[in-house]
């Protein structure tokens, strides 16, 4: 059930007006029995998966809390540890390490392959789990005591599949400081769910069909700015969509009750690297930064230290996107920027230089090479289509060339404005009057009878 269907809304409505209708104390399994049945339409058998995460996780917060030893302490953090990178290795990772081992040993890369099936959003619930279990073990967080409680935090179904990774202190303090949403929260929750509708499917879905026609072959496009625009196509694509799907899910997140953090500052408009990631993917950023980077070290042991902890942080992000060499090189690639950056000084503040910003959307579109192409020779010969060969032609028709040069402004205006949360509190005439043309995108451009999955749920 994809966010940007008829089921999914009607799905939500039912839930919303059951939500209010409910005496305050039943509200909570009635998002948990939504969350659940959101889940299951996907897979159901995987519903087991995430009540044995959340049992063992539960468990481990709470005998952390009990144990009088730090032996204990730390027993019971490995143990959730394990689960969660055993049932995540599992499933993400067994086929690449089992294809790479046959390999290694002379034998076919097929030999110990199983059938397994990704469950959808694993990365994301699982994160989530092991920075409670951790910031409970640091005394950062108070163990949940309601079991419950805990089961909606990992499950809810707005961030389910694909996030925002949401801290447990975040997630709680408006659960147990729940108020209903005012006039204004209402509005910027309808608001952020149309908006991130529209950059899906009147965006992202449009250049999607360019990006993958040029991906699924590029000879058959022939020339380094055919290539360009098939790369480029792909890094609007991937930006819209996710922030779109982010969007969504922070709006229906407000119109329940419940505040999200910022995922995405846009990142397109970033004077470097290491200002890209801070605006990004904040709450994976900012995960890896708290539970990886700091912990190796962080830039506390000198400059080939921080070196070194922000390529294997880059590297492990990397990994943690997708089971192959690719994503791994990705990892690497922006890990090498990184440290390539703290090398030279370059200040990492955002800027107004034009050439700046144009230069880090390239380096960034070209990491996307890595991130799209299915195999590694692929992204190789894509690689140097964008660098020599002849001219060739650009593959974006006008009306294309015009969405990504409005997004463009708006993107720009936002940065020097900030007008898009503020909208709700504009005249009535003024947001409705956005409302209206985002709905007359979605008529003329946005829907298809086929819909598009959102990128990142195969993570």
């Amino acid at each position: 059930m994809l966010f940007h269907t008829p089921q999914f809304f009607l799905f939500f409505v039912v839930v919303v007006a059951l939500f209010y209708a409910s005496p305050r104390p039943f509200r909570k399994y009635i998002l948990l029995a939504a969350s659940y049945f959101f889940y299951m339409c996907w897979n159901a058998k995987f519903i087991l998966l995430i009540l044995a995460l959340t049992a063992i996780d539960y468990t481990a917060a709470r005998w952390i809390r009990r144990a009088a030893t730090g032996a204990r302490r730390k027993t019971a953090l490995i143990t959730s540890l394990a689960a969660n990178l055993g049932f995540l290795g599992f499933f993400k990772y067994y086929n690449f390490l089992a294809s790479n081992l046959a390999l290694a040993l002379g034998r076919p890369a097929g030999d110990w392959a199983l059938a397994i099936i990704l469950p959808m959003g694993i990365s994301f619930h699982t994160f989530q789990s092991m920075s409670y279990v951790v910031d409970v073990y640091r005394g950062q967080q108070e163990p949940i005591t309601n079991v419950v409680d805990y089961a909606l935090y990992i499950a809810f179904f707005p961030q389910l599949v694909a996030g925002p990774i949401v801290r447990a202190h975040d997630f709680f303090r408006d659960f147990y400081h729940w108020r209903a949403p005012d006039a204004r929260e209402q509005l910027l929750g309808v608001w952020l769910v149309v908006f991130g509708l529209v950059k899906k499917l009147v965006v992202a879905d449009q250049f999607a069909r360019l990006a993958d026609a040029y991906f699924a072959n590029p000879a058959a496009y022939p020339g380094c700015l055919a290539a360009w625009s098939g790369v480029v196509a792909f890094s609007i694509q991937i930006f819209f969509d996710f922030s779109g799907y982010t969007d969504m899910a922070i709006g229906l997140a407000h119109l329940l009750g419940f505040r999200f953090p910022e995922n995405f500052r846009r990142p397109y408009l970033a004077s470097s690297i290491t200002d890209f990631w801070r605006r990004w993917h904040i709450s994976l950023s900012t995960w890896l930064r708290d539970y990886l980077y700091i912990p190796l070290g962080g830039n506390r042991g000198g400059r080939f230290q921080t070196y070194r902890n922000l390529l294997v942080t880059m590297l492990l992000g990397g990994l943690w996107h997708g089971a192959s060499w690719n994503f791994v090189i990705w990892g690497g690639y922006h890990g090498g920027l990184l440290a390539a950056e703290r090398a030279l000084g370059i200040d990492p503040k955002p800027g107004r230089n034009p050439l700046r910003v144009l230069l880090t959307f390239a380096l960034a579109s070209i990491g996307w090479v890595f991130f799209r192409a299915r195999t590694l020779p692929a992204s190789l010969e894509i690689l140097g289509r964008l660098c020599h060969g002849p001219a060739g032609h650009i593959m974006w028709p006008h009306w294309q060339l015009w969405i990504a040069v409005s997004s463009l402004a708006l993107a720009v205006a936002e940065e020097r404005f900030e007008w898009f949360e503020r909208l709700p509190e504009t005249p009535a005439w003024v947001y409705s009057g956005a409302l209206a043309l985002c709905l007359l995108c979605l008529e003329l451009i946005g829907f298809t009878d086929r819909p598009v999955p959102f990128v990142y749920f195969q993570f």
